[in-house]
């Protein structure tokens, strides 16, 4: 309104006569008011903002669940509305030594579920990280391990106990490769697929035809359907190209091994087919991804391949970042030799 201009009118005046501009008097309380509504954000708000400015590193939809899950349970509930300015170390203590249970036992998140509280502090200090560098906090990440929480916490490595994937007895993978091959579902040709070409189930699971080269005889997994995040050339031998030679090929979908609704196979799908294998299989036991297990012990007690041979075989990096940078082949022919071996070892060994 006209009073409302001549009333702003008359505070510039009184602001020039004390020496000051209007203009640059405005743009500072523009600022101040911006800093405090950036101060303000909650911790929750900033986590869904890094996340956001992160997809691209979530690979597959079920790791975005769980940045959701674990910050949705046990982090959100203690410090989701909490500025994400005025987040100290004594929050995050809080959040990493909450109380849990776990197989009837009560005890802190930290000691009872280390792993899942050990990667919960990375998420925290990921998002305050984003946070300092977005102008929404200041000062030491107080999630930080190094120099920081490793003084107030145990080292996981010291409460963890590390369960390592059941593996399977490579004498006995050629029986249960036997008894895989009278199955007709697609679970079960993917299930010898992965352990033909002793890869993780993820990849096996997300391969597509488009990631096959006949010609070549080489599958070529892409860096987003690995868990090291980097591309991995496979060797196809007999056995795996007559395995794939006898798939149909779907028109919906480009995945080798579809669910019925064209989508990838779950994990718990191999899973729960192996467990009906073994109920009938008395005296094995394993789990999917323990074949890659069995195969690393039957490449070290049964072949003479070398140790970086076997390591590149199953994805695995070879000696330091020295031996790295100068090592750039993927051993190709040589992997192709050992893959060789292991499939004619599968598809004929007898159960001893």
């Amino acid at each position: 309104s006209l009073a409302d201009a001549r009333e702003q009118g008359h505070a510039a005046h009184t602001m020039l006569r004390q020496g000051l501009d209007p203009l640059s008097v405005k743009r500072q309380e523009k600022h101040l008011l911006l800093t405090h509504h950036a101060t303000s954000k909650s911790f929750k708000e900033c986590a869904v903002e890094y996340m956001a400015a992160h997809l691209e590193k979530h690979r597959n939809i079920k790791h975005q669940k769980q940045w959701e899950s674990t910050l949705g349970e046990y982090a959100y509930p203690l410090i989701g509305e909490i500025a994400v300015a005025d987040i100290v170390t004594a929050h995050v203590l809080d959040v990493l030594r909450q109380p849990t249970t776990k197989a009837g036992v009560s005890g802190s998140l930290w000691q009872l579920k280390t792993e899942t509280a050990k990667r919960l502090r990375g998420r925290l200090e990921n998002i305050l990280s984003y946070a300092e560098v977005a102008g929404y906090r200041e000062g030491k990440n107080p999630a930080s391990w190094k120099g920081h929480l490793e003084t107030q916490l145990p080292s996981p490595s010291k409460i963890m106990n590390v369960v390592h994937h059941a593996a399977m007895d490579y004498r006995s993978c050629g029986l249960f490769v036997r008894e895989l091959r009278q199955k007709t579902a697609i679970s079960a040709r993917a299930l010898e697929f992965l352990i033909l070409t002793a890869v993780r189930s993820g990849s096996v699971r997300e391969a597509t035809w488009s990631e096959i080269d006949f010609d070549q005889k080489l599958w070529i997994v892409p860096p987003e359907h690995t868990k090291a995040n980097r591309e991995h050339r496979v060797p196809l031998v007999e056995q795996s190209l007559q395995l794939l030679q006898s798939l149909p090929r779907a028109l919906e979908t480009q995945k080798i091994f579809p669910n019925s609704y064209g989508l990838a196979l779950s994990d718990s799908t191999l899973s729960k087919l192996m467990r009906e294998m073994l109920e009938k299989l008395p005296g094995l036991s394993g789990v999917p991804h323990g074949f890659r297990s069995s195969f690393r012990d039957w490449a070290a007690e049964q072949t003479s391949f070398s140790e970086e041979v076997r390591r590149v075989a199953t994805m695995h990096r070879v000696g330091d970042a020295v031996q790295q940078a100068y090592q750039r082949s993927d051993l190709l022919e040589r992997r192709r030799q050992l893959m060789a071996e292991w499939a004619d070892f599968v598809s004929g060994c007898e159960n001893k």
